[in-house]
């Protein structure tokens, strides 16, 4: 059976994942900012609200958080196993490249296999020269939708995954209904869908969509839960309820996509609707939310425990 790597170096069976978020973020930040000008953050606060979010996530039952912050988003692997030290929390960190249009321009000369190789690195051999080792892949797609580069990220994705068995962690514009064009390109690269969770889904509620999806074999990312989400709370448990209804289960998963600090939004009024740091709320509100709704103990089981276990254990 294949052991998952965490944050710090140590490594778990996938029976031991518990109730797991599949889809959060200790920290958030422009990617080369900081290298140049690392007065701009403030070091302490970044730790301490990180340090809180996940203290605050294991308290109300989280085991195992996943980490999809790659590059484009400012990942930080020394950073994660600082938090990680001070909270004995169980992070799965991720490898791959956060781009909705081009790449950055070292990589936009090399061939798919070149960024493949970097995603390799990270799970064979460790991230940024840390013990962590990358224990899913990640890559976006949103409104600009499958451009000539983000295509070039997502084959070497899909690459990675197959040299390493690792599972791929996706984001999407769930109202473009962008989660199609990924699955065509990893079906097209050989990827078992049943290996890929499609991110994001839940900011939608066309449910002929995310049915058109799981009718491909993959699992649903509903993992934008948060007090201030649109849709807000109420019609997100309204749409997991329905894909419970019909069958789907077994292929729904639930996260925040919170972000303990992200600094597109620091210091704006934008940041002040921002879900940040509310890495509990599907534990201590979507849960009850999902009870009410009429879900089982088993199907909350389901959701949060066995599902992100079969995704990694296969």
């Amino acid at each position: 059976m294949r052991t998952i790597p965490l944050v710090g170096g140590r490594t778990i069976q996938p029976e031991e994942l518990g109730f797991t978020l599949i889809h959060e973020h200790l920290r958030v930040e422009s990617e080369g900012i900081r290298a140049q000008w690392p007065h701009a953050y403030d070091d302490a606060n970044q730790y301490r609200r990180a340090v809180d979010a996940v203290r605050g996530a294991v308290a109300a039952g989280v085991a195992t958080i996943c980490d999809p912050t790659v590059q484009g988003l400012g990942r930080d692997a020394r950073f994660m196993e600082r938090v990680v030290a001070a909270t004995a929390a169980q992070v799965v960190a991720a490898t791959g490249l956060y781009t909705f249009c081009d790449l950055p321009f070292m990589l936009r000369s090399r061939p798919v296999d070149f960024l493949a190789d970097l995603f390799v690195h990270d799970i064979e051999q460790g991230i940024q020269g840390t013990r962590t080792r990358a224990g899913f892949i990640k890559f976006a797609t949103d409104a600009p939708g499958v451009t000539p580069d983000v295509e070039k990220v997502i084959r070497a994705g899909a690459r990675a995954h197959l040299r390493t068995g690792v599972p791929i962690v996706t984001h999407t514009d769930a109202r473009r209904a962008t989660g199609l064009a990924q699955v065509d390109i990893l079906s097209d690269e050989g990827v078992d869908p049943g290996r890929v969770v499609i991110g994001h889904v839940g900011d939608t509620e066309d449910l002929a969509y995310l049915e058109e999806l799981l009718g491909r074999g993959v699992y649903l990312g509903l993992d934008c839960f948060g007090p201030d989400s649109e849709p807000p709370t109420g019609r997100r448990t309204a749409v997991v309820a329905a894909l419970c209804a019909r069958g789907y289960t077994d292929r729904l998963l639930l996260s925040q996509d919170a972000c303990a600090t992200i600094d597109w939004y620091e210091g704006t009024p934008e940041g002040d609707a921002m879900r940040v740091g509310h890495m509990a709320y599907v534990a201590t509100d979507v849960l009850p939310a999902l009870r009410g709704a009429g879900l089982s103990a088993q199907d909350i089981d389901t959701m949060t425990v066995a599902n992100p276990r079969r995704l990694f254990e296969a």
